[in-house]
């Protein structure tokens, strides 16, 4: 059975306090203005009117070819850490981008599929299955996005 992870409250908090981004910039603070903003640290959707973040943010410990970077929204203020073994609710569009990487955080060719959005789950534990996936990525199926991890429960 496969685990949903948000990003870690570690690099959470950091972000929220300030702290630099995957580009070494300030998060910037924007006032959400429309329903589809998801936070990725509690994985729910950032209410019409609270404030967020917009950064960059690299899911992977080092540089390399395969770490991917990208913008992300995440809740300005403190929020609980989401996740589990259901689909988040920031998984709200039709489709995803599913892929498996390996132990040293490269892709694993032949994983990466857009997935609808029903199927993830079970498409995560097929790849999870695989002794050279050691975890998943949920990503925009449109913008590439990362959304979440997958790991193994």
């Amino acid at each position: 059975m496969a685990r949903f992870n948000p990003i870690s409250t570690q690099i959470a908090r950091h972000y929220q306090a300030g702290g630099p981004d995957a580009n070494g910039q300030p998060p910037e603070r924007q006032t959400c203005d429309s329903p589809g903003n998801p936070c990725r640290h509690c994985l729910q959707m950032i209410p019409i009117g609270a404030q967020m973040l917009v950064l960059a943010h690299r899911p992977f410990p080092a540089l390399q070819p395969y770490a991917e970077t990208g913008p992300i929204f995440l809740c300005a203020d403190p929020c609980p850490a989401g996740g589990g073994a259901h689909v988040p609710d920031i998984l709200a569009s039709a489709d995803y981008i599913v892929r498996g990487y390996g132990q040293d955080d490269r892709i694993v060719y032949g994983t990466g599929a857009v997935i609808a959005t029903p199927q993830i789950a079970a498409r995560a534990d097929q790849l999870l299955r695989d002794p050279k996936v050691a975890y998943v990525h949920v990503r925009s199926a449109r913008n590439n996005c990362f959304q979440c991890r997958i790991d193994r429960d």
